[in-house]
């Protein structure tokens, strides 16, 4: 599986979790890839087992890359905005809409700061099943 190069979903929080969602699909769906990776006894002679496992592992671990990767890009984007945003509310302190701007995204990296720790949770989930 190809994975969405992320660009552009770090602006809109929903987009991005969207994009994540789709992304925990192999993740999802584990148990039925070890089910249909695993033979039955009279496919064993059909199938290399042991490749396909491989396989399966080799996509997870992209998988799980990819994300991460994706997720600590757009903490990092929205860091930088929340940054630029204190910088000019500290010039403009009687501007409420930039106050505003400021609050929306600072939820926004809370948000997404939260989303490693459901990262590192469907992670766990994956390689204990596959273990």
């Amino acid at each position: 599986m190809a994975a969405p190069s992320g660009a552009g979903s770090c602006e809109d929080f929903a987009e991005f979790q969207d994009l994540l969602r789709v992304m925990r699909t192999i993740d999802d769906r584990i148990v039925h890839e070890l089910n249909t990776t695993i033979p039955t006894a009279s496919f064993v002679g059909k199938i290399d087992a042991g490749q396909t496992c491989k396989e399966l592992y080799q996509s997870l671990t992209d998988a799980h890359t990819s994300r991460e990767r994706i997720i600590k890009n757009c903490i990092a984007q929205t860091s930088s905005v929340v940054k630029t945003l204190r910088e000019e509310r500290e010039k403009a302190q009687d501007d409420i809409a930039l106050l505003k701007q400021l609050r929306k995204e600072q939820t926004k990296l809370k948000l997404m700061r939260s989303e490693l720790n459901v990262e590192e949770v469907v992670n766990d989930r994956s390689w204990k099943v596959l273990s």
